[in-house]
């Protein structure tokens, strides 16, 4: 009987990025075109929603750790559970999920809020607004609380 040699598959070593993934917020990300479409659309938003329930500890802990942004309520739906923040700096928009606003106003556009950013998984690619409070209620803007009561004219 003759064996035959066996050859071993040849497998590449891994190589790490050439330069190093940091968050760019508050700065554009490379390739966004978020800002020049001048509108969100469906396929913006992450998939499933990333919610303060589904979100784990870790994640949770570090945006309670991070600074404070400032920013207004681009638009927010409170029938869909999410909206948009327009950062003050003027930077790409971030999304808000209704678990993570603090207080007792639905917010409307125009509002001013501080919050802090939470990475989306599962690339950690894009942020989320977390912790979000209304500072400042839009004026000559009706707004309605989360019982459904509506203050203001």
């Amino acid at each position: 009987m003759t064996s035959e040699p066996t050859s071993t598959p040849v497998v590449p070593p891994l190589h790490s990025p050439k330069s190093p993934v940091w968050p760019t917020f508050p700065f554009h990300r490379e390739g966004s075109r978020v800002w020049e479409r001048g509108g969100v659309s469906s396929r913006d938003l992450p998939s499933p929603l990333p919610t303060k329930r589904t979100r784990t500890y870790s994640a949770t802990a570090r945006a309670s750790a991070g600074p404070v942004f400032k920013g207004v309520c681009k638009q927010f739906s409170r029938s869909q559970g999410h909206g948009f923040i327009t950062p003050e700096n003027g930077s790409e928009d971030i999304f808000v999920h209704v678990s993570d606003i603090e207080g007792e106003y639905v917010p409307v556009e125009g509002d001013e809020v501080t919050y802090k950013m939470c990475p989306i998984p599962p690339k950690n690619q894009k942020f989320q607004a977390v912790e979000v409070v209304l500072t400042q209620l839009a004026p000559h803007t009706p707004h309605e609380t989360w019982s459904g009561q509506v203050v203001g004219s």
